[in-house]
């Protein structure tokens, strides 16, 4: 027997299940379309001024969270970036540079990149000592390393996308002052503004885990995401109805809610 207060949740996380695995067939005849997102379809333009003016793009996860934090979904979407982004870098030629803040982000990262670069087939031309570095496990010895990278080597642009911490107004100005196009984004409401005052591109909260699926096209991912989208309406839906039953004088929502 379902303990009270279990039941309503189950029929809910049931059919936001039905909701995504209709939308994944469906996103395979058709995909939906998305909401532009101005940072990521910028992507292209940041990649290629790297091309013209020879330099690198950085990309960095933040100095933060862990691999057994609830912040690991950032660092996931966070991957998938990496890997649009090493694909371009691979097309155009362009060394793309992922400095570390965790350890165990490292063999993740490269066998991201080594992907992307075999994609394109330049497989040789991704090394990973030199693109995927090492700075520091302390938050703020790995700022200074990456804000001493971002004065020695001014990359083109600088991409932050990730769990950020108080390092995220530190990169966000010193790549500004070295002249780096830069796209940030993250889902931790504290750091948003001081990313919103300096970068070029933002992308906000939940808009980072559309990313891979909004880049890659892919049916299954961008299916998954219309189901989750469904979800959120199912979910707005009640909410009215709950405030408009509760003024109405009954509590029927309120009660379906406790089952």
């Amino acid at each position: 027997m379902l303990a009270t207060g279990r039941i309503f949740a189950l029929g809910t996380l049931i059919a936001i299940w039905i909701f995504a695995l209709v939308s994944m067939m469906m996103a395979k005849k058709k995909l939906p379309s998305f909401r532009k997102l101005p940072g990521l379809d910028a992507l292209p333009e940041m990649v290629g001024r790297a091309a013209e003016t020879n330099k690198s793009v950085h990309f960095t996860t933040g100095g933060g969270g862990s691999l057994t934090d609830p912040v690991l979904p950032q660092l996931i979407a966070a991957m998938a970036v990496l890997g649009h982004v090493s694909e371009l870098c691979a097309k155009y030629g362009v060394r793309v540079v992922y400095t570390v803040f965790l350890a165990e982000m490292m063999p993740i990262a490269t066998e991201v990149m080594r992907a992307a670069y075999i994609k394109e087939g330049k497989a040789d031309a991704f090394n990973a000592e030199i693109q995927v570095r090492y700075m520091s496990g302390d938050q703020f010895a790995y700022s200074s390393a990456v804000q001493g990278y971002a004065e020695r080597e001014r990359p083109a642009a600088n991409i932050m996308i990730g769990p950020f911490y108080a390092e995220s107004q530190l990169f966000a100005e010193t790549f500004f002052r070295v002249g780096s196009i830069q796209l940030a984004g993250t889902a931790r409401g504290y750091q948003i503004p001081f990313f919103a005052v300096v970068c070029d591109y933002l992308l906000i909260a939940e808009e980072i885990y559309a990313a891979g699926a909004y880049l890659s096209k892919d049916p299954t991912q961008v299916g998954s995401i219309r189901g989750q989208d469904l979800g959120k309406a199912l979910a707005l839906i009640l909410t009215i109805l709950g405030i408009v039953a509760t003024a109405a004088g009954t509590s029927i929502i309120v009660d379906l809610l406790k089952m």
